[in-house]
């Protein structure tokens, strides 16, 4: 295992640790019938990306992470799995199995499911405010936190692009319009936790910029890389039902799949480049945004 491969997997068992802490303190005293299906959505693995990409950006600030700081970047992770809750749902995606085991609804019912998922958002709100006021932030940054976050989450951001994305289905849409919906739906929670990481840091406004930037840009090659993967899942008759099956539109779609494979590049080589401009020099960042592109999964 190389270097930034130990890094992320070092990384994903940490945020596997905090998410686990938050939910116990959290869901403490909530009825089991809503706190069972928030767990299982938060527990079901992945590559926890949000949290690591928050952690990375708080680097920049020159402070160490420590258990306070891994609680609050589980906070992504949570609206993260709202997010697939609400996708897996038979009034979306209608999907049955995601990550090897019964999505939320099939495990638990639809209407458990669906009000899961409804709390999780200010679930993590609450999180964010209690962890940043634990780790010292004035009242004032620990409410912008939270305004940021509910805002990557909300209408003009996942919940916006969810809304073109069901408005687009059966359509063909324009370059600008696919990227808005990707801009929107995927790129904006990632782009919150570059942000994030950097405010929780209280880094300057040049470094915010930058990682503002960099988050904008791999962002948008993480959906077009997602793209990219369900194309290729689908060819081989693996997993759910791919997004052009769906009606969806996707990069290789649209562009086909040499250009939007080579659109994903680019955007993560800019995102570099926003970096390397404002004098952040972070291995870590920089191999995520190679990894955005790289990955099989």
């Amino acid at each position: 295992m190389d270097e930034f491969s130990a890094y992320l997997e070092r990384t994903r068992e940490l945020v596997d640790r905090a998410l686990a802490e938050v939910l116990d303190d959290y869901l403490d005293g909530v009825s089991e019938w809503l706190a069972s299906p928030i767990r299982y959505a938060c527990e079901a693995g992945g590559k926890r990306f949000r949290p690591i990409l928050f952690l990375a950006s708080y680097e920049v600030s020159g402070h160490q992470v420590n258990n306070r700081v891994v609680r609050l970047a589980s906070a992504l992770e949570v609206v993260h799995s709202y997010s697939l809750v609400h996708d897996d749902l038979p009034c979306m995606d209608d999907d049955d199995w995601r990550r090897g085991r019964p999505t939320c609804h099939r495990a638990f019912g639809v209407e458990r499911a669906t009000v899961a998922a409804a709390a999780m958002v200010p679930l993590a709100s609450w999180v964010v405010a209690e962890e940043a006021k634990a780790l010292g932030l004035t009242p004032a940054e620990c409410a912008g936190l939270v305004s940021e976050l509910s805002e990557a989450a909300g209408p003009m951001g996942m919940v916006g692009g969810q809304v073109l994305d069901l408005i687009a289905e059966g359509r063909s849409l324009s370059g600008e319009e696919l990227r808005e919906i990707h801009r929107r739906k995927t790129g904006a929670l990632i782009r919150a936790a570059a942000r994030l990481g950097g405010r929780v840091g209280r880094v300057g406004v040049e470094t915010l910029a930058a990682l503002t930037d960099y988050g904008e840009s791999i962002g948008l090659a993480f959906q077009i890389a997602d793209d990219l993967l369900d194309e290729e899942l689908g060819s081989q008759g693996v997993g759910p039902r791919s997004d052009r099956e769906l009606g969806k539109a996707t990069y290789p779609g649209v562009f086909g799949t040499e250009q939007a494979r080579a659109t994903a590049r680019r955007l993560a080589e800019e995102g570099i480049a926003a970096l390397q401009a404002a004098g952040i020099r972070s291995w870590i960042l920089e191999g995520l945004a190679i990894h955005v592109v790289e990955r099989e999964s």
